[in-house]
């Protein structure tokens, strides 16, 4: 990635139309994928945007996140607060809200998924019903997005509660050890699949992923249910428990949004929110940064042994609120421009160049090679906000390129932009996030809220 700190250019007229024709695309991407029905034990209504059409005909949690993002940045701020409704629709009662809601399709995609149910579900498998699984919560965010964008404080007040109860819920039974940090206890909770560092905490040799990976995948998930995903004993048992950086970057994230959220409502808890956010972030300077390889890790087991594979989550809490300036820089300048591990014509790829795990082609192994648009969203305001515009303007090129030679599709390769995975998939809708916020940059219009 080169031409750092190069201004953003004025849009063109032309440039405009081929903004517009974007996001004319990318807005009916997502209303064909939409979904809209009735439950079966009520009534009531639920509303939501498949990922794909047929790959992943569920509602998922940190998708549904990103697709408020998408629709709010489309001024489409009702469908937006619809999507949110139906994700909090289920939510239990102490709190929790699973990664997978399944409303119409009421039985997994793949066979295996069905030990990430809990078991005991009964009669209710035939009914509407969640997975047992977490995913990153970044839907503090996406509510922030919406009311700021919105101005809606009747939407604010009808949110504030659910979420509250949501992050209560993963600090009181995912912090383990009372350090802020939240533990993982299936691979897929991290919404990174196949991860490579994963591969290190189930006993795997780093390398290109095959058969028997799977197999330790669907171990861990076959575990859980056995223990009846009783958390405390799945803790004692120690055989999958991961501080995933991603994972608790974005908690972090949205403690900070959260607490900002309280404090619009004049809700006491604004404090509590963000005091706990700067302990997260306190924790993950302390336990996951690695200062010789100037790298934020993946840690494991219950002695948070540090995972030494470079992925871009290893710069990913540079973004946060109260990182030294200093681990920042370094982060940054030895990873993000390091031309043996991310410098490539389509970035990011899912995981350093020179790993031996890395495939840039098509896998069912996922996220060990090829590039996904969700790391340049994750990335790009930040590069804006230190003033590497011109390495933010690169991730939004990118996606644009990669769009019009392959379409909207899952993951792409980061040489040649060849589309894989799921075709009409939604998470390259992003841009149009990304896109906006270039514009508000150019025009020094603060960001709404993210």
């Amino acid at each position: 990635m080169s031409n750092r700190n190069k201004a953003f250019p004025d849009s063109s007229p032309d440039q405009n139309a081929a903004d517009q024709e974007l996001f004319q695309r990318v807005r009916q991407l997502l209303h064909n994928n939409m979904i809209r029905g009735h439950r079966k034990e009520n009534g009531s209504a639920f509303h939501y945007t498949k990922p794909s059409p047929g790959r992943y005909p569920f509602q998922f949690f940190w998708d549904t996140c990103f697709h408020v993002f998408i629709f709010s940045a489309l001024g489409e701020h009702e469908m937006a607060k619809e999507h949110l409704y139906s994700l909090f629709a289920l939510q239990e009662e102490d709190g929790f809200v699973g990664h997978m809601i399944y409303w119409d399709r009421l039985v997994p995609g793949r066979s295996t998924d069905v030990f990430q149910l809990k078991p005991g579900l009964g009669k209710r498998f035939f009914k509407e019903h969640m997975s047992a699984l977490i995913q990153p919560p970044l839907v503090a965010q996406a509510v922030a997005k919406v009311f700021h964008n919105s101005g809606d404080r009747q939407f604010l007040q009808e949110m504030l509660p659910k979420l509250k109860k949501l992050f209560d819920w993963i600090a009181l039974h995912r912090d383990f050890e009372g350090d802020g940090l939240i533990t993982i206890i299936s691979p897929f909770e991290s919404g990174i699949d196949f991860k490579p560092t994963f591969d290190v905490a189930l006993g795997m040799p780093q390398r290109k992923a095959d058969w028997r990976l799977f197999v330790k995948y669907v171990g861990v998930d076959l575990r859980n249910f056995v223990y009846n995903y009783n958390l405390q004993k799945i803790y004692r048992k120690g055989y999958f428990l991961v501080k995933e950086v991603g994972f608790n970057t974005i908690y972090a994230q949205n403690l900070f949004a959260l607490a900002d959220l309280c404090s619009e409502a004049d809700d006491p808890d604004a404090e509590r929110y963000r005091s706990l956010g700067k302990k997260v972030v306190k924790s993950i300077i302390a336990v996951m940064y690695d200062e010789a390889s100037a790298a934020f890790l993946d840690v494991y087991g219950k002695d948070n042994r540090k995972i030494h594979v470079v992925t871009p989550t290893v710069f990913f809490p540079a973004v946060l609120e109260n990182m030294p300036e200093t681990i920042t820089q370094k982060v940054i300048d030895r990873h993000l421009f390091n031309s043996q591990e991310f410098d490539v014509p389509y970035p990011l790829p899912s995981v350093a160049k020179n790993h031996p795990s890395f495939n840039p082609g098509e896998s069912m192994y996922i996220w060990r090679g090829p590039t996904w648009i969700f790391n340049n969203w994750f990335l790009h305001q930040f590069l804006i906000e230190k003033g590497h515009s011109g390495e933010a303007t690169k991730l939004v090129e990118s996606i644009r390129k990669l769009i019009e030679s392959s379409g909207f599709r899952e993951y792409y390769n980061p040489f040649t932009g060849e589309g894989y995975g799921a075709k009409d998939f939604t998470w390259a809708g992003l841009v149009v996030d990304m896109i906006q916020m270039e514009k508000r940059s150019s025009s020094d219009i603060p960001s709404p809220g993210f």
